[in-house]
């Protein structure tokens, strides 16, 4: 058995008249294979490209390790030149991977190879961000703490990519009080028996290649593993629907720091809490089928 995924629409090209009629408005997501060809980044943006132009910034990663009560709010497990970072993506897999790594702030020339297209929404210009990954590394099950609309271009190699939208909220094993679901959950192969409310789920999944773009709405949790080392960049567009915004502004200013305070006078019993609180949680909305 497999989750319930159907294939994300895909389109050569895309006006700005049908984004906004056909994604944006209800909220879908879409694929679009021929968005970027006219920019630079197109034809330049590898890894060694990556590695000549930035290779001697010091970048914060990441693993899959847990959540712990002592980490901060999206702190890095570790630090590494981008140069040896980039040699190791190539040389075997790992499980540390970059994110939301803004390019304008740390290589501001990298700006000349892309532009921020006319999509019909106001992007946030001060806010591209890039993420890389070697083979195998993926994200946990999440959805941004901003609920914006998402555009994620990759680059290079290949890249899994599983949606839900926040009506699934009540079978993905959400962790209260958080953005994510049960880091324990493997989305690429679930275990359907440990984790049977994933029966009920419906979403959807792509897989990446070089130049193509995602669409990503308002709130949609997002799963992404890499299938070779490669790398993305995100552009985002504040949520405009008025339940999206509020939720993005309680997430921001009450919820993140309630959480903060929450492990900081409790310690791990309040991680171990949440986690348990998403099981038993999820369970009582399954019996309510």
């Amino acid at each position: 058995m497999s989750l319930n995924l159907k294939d994300i629409p895909r389109l050569k090209s895309i006006t700005k008249e049908d984004f906004i009629k056909n994604y944006f408005r209800p909220q879908k997501p879409v694929v679009v294979e021929q968005f970027i060809e006219n920019w630079p980044a197109y034809t330049k943006w590898n890894l060694d490209y990556i590695k000549r132009i930035a290779g001697d910034k010091v970048v914060p990663l990441y693993d899959d390790r847990p959540v712990d009560y002592k980490d901060g709010f999206n702190e890095a497990h570790a630090t590494m030149k981008m140069s040896e970072y980039i040699d190791l993506l190539k040389s075997e897999p790992t499980k540390y991977r970059i994110f939301l790594w803004n390019i304008l702030k740390e290589v501001p020339e990298l700006q000349n190879d892309f532009y921020f297209p006319d999509i019909g929404l106001k992007l946030m210009k001060k806010l591209p961000m890039l993420f890389f990954g070697g083979t195998e590394s993926h994200t946990f099950m999440h959805y941004d703490i901003d609920l914006a609309n998402i555009f994620h271009f990759h680059f290079q190699g290949e890249k899994e990519i599983i949606l839900f939208d926040q009506k699934q909220n009540d079978y993905l094993y959400k962790i209260p009080h958080s953005l994510i679901t049960r880091e324990d959950i493997d989305f690429s192969n679930p275990d359907f028996e440990k984790w049977p409310a994933l029966k009920n789920v419906v979403g959807y999944k792509t897989t990446l290649t070089h130049g193509e773009m995602l669409y990503m709405p308002e709130g949609y949790w997002h799963y992404m593993k890499y299938k070779t080392p490669g790398f993305s960049m995100s552009l985002r567009a504040i949520a405009r629907h008025p339940k999206n915004l509020g939720k993005a502004i309680y997430n921001v200013f009450i919820m993140r720091n309630f959480d903060n305070l929450m492990r900081r006078l409790n310690g791990q019993k309040w991680i171990d809490w949440k986690n348990n609180q998403a099981i038993l949680r999820t369970q009582a909305h399954i019996k309510n089928l």
